[in-house]
C-alpha cells in the first residue's frame, strides 16, 4: 500500500473516532495498520444505509396511511381529534406514550394530513397490538391490507405484522443514528420492508422494488 493510502486510512480513522472504526476493523479482520477493510466495510455500510432510505419511506407512508384509513372508517375523517380515539390509547407514565405523541402532533396542525407524518414510526406499530383485534382490526385489516394470508386468522396476522415493523423500526432507528448495519441479515430486512408494502398494494411493491438499489449494493458486501 501507498504512503498515500495509509496516510488517509490513519486520517479518516481520526476523524470518525477509533472507536467507531475499531467495529468495523474487528469485523473486517484487520491484520495491519495499512489494511484498507475497514474502510471499505465503513463505506459499503454508509452505501447501503443510504440504499435502504427510499424502501423505508415508502413503507412507513404505506403502513401509516393503511392506519389512518382504518381509524377514519371507526372515528371520521378527523380521527386526530376524537375524543373517543384519544381515550382508546395507552398513556403510561414512563416511556413512550401514544396519547402524548397524538396530543402533540396535533397541536400545530389544522388537517389529518398535517398530523400523519408528525406521528412517530412507534405510534404505527403501537396501533398494531392486541388492544385493538376487536375495535380495529377484526373488521378492517384485510380490507385496508388486502393482500395478506387469507388462511390465518386475524389476530395471527395482525401480531406478525406487529414484529414486522418492530424489525424495521430497528433498521430504521441504526440508519437514523449513523450506527453499523453490516451485521443484520440485511436481504431479510428488505424482503420485510417488501412484504409489508406488498400487503397493501401489490403494484406499489413491484415499483417500489423496481426503483430501489438496496438488494444489489447487499449482494457487494466486500
Amino acid at each position: 500500500m501507498s504512503n498515500n493510502q495509509k496516510t488517509t486510512i490513519d486520517a479518516v480513522r481520526a476523524a470518525l473516532s477509533a472507536a467507531r472504526m475499531g467495529t468495523f476493523e474487528a469485523a473486517a479482520g484487520v491484520q495491519s495498520d495499512d489494511d484498507p477493510a475497514a474502510l471499505l466495510l465503513y463505506a459499503w455500510n454508509a452505501e447501503v444505509s443510504g440504499a435502504f432510505l427510499a424502501p423505508l419511506h415508502v413503507c412507513e407512508v404505506v403502513i401509516r396511511n393503511a392506519v389512518s384509513d382504518a381509524l377514519e372508517a371507526l372515528y371520521g375523517p378527523r380521527w386526530p381529534w376524537s375524543a373517543t380515539f384519544e381515550r382508546s390509547l395507552p398513556d403510561p407514565m414512563q416511556g413512550y406514550s401514544p396519547r402524548r405523541d397524538l396530543q402533540s402532533a396535533r397541536r400545530a396542525a389544522q388537517t389529518t394530513g398535517k398530523v400523519i407524518p408528525e406521528l412517530k414510526f412507534v405510534f404505527w406499530q403501537k396501533m398494531f397490538t392486541g388492544r385493538y383485534d376487536t375495535r380495529i382490526w377484526d373488521q378492517h385489516l384485510r380490507r385496508v391490507l388486502p393482500n395478506l394470508d387469507p388462511a390465518k386468522p386475524v389476530a395471527t396476522l395482525r401480531q406478525a405484522i406487529y414484529g414486522d415493523l418492530e424489525r424495521v423500526r430497528l433498521l430504521r432507528n441504526r440508519i437514523a443514528h449513523h450506527e453499523p448495519i453490516f451485521a443484520r441479515a440485511l436481504a431479510d430486512d428488505y424482503q420485510t420492508v417488501l412484504m409489508l408494502v406488498t400487503y397493501r398494494c401489490t403494484v406499489t411493491a413491484a415499483w417500489m422494488d423496481s426503483n430501489q438499489t438496496a438488494t444489489a449494493i447487499i449482494a457487494a458486501k466486500p
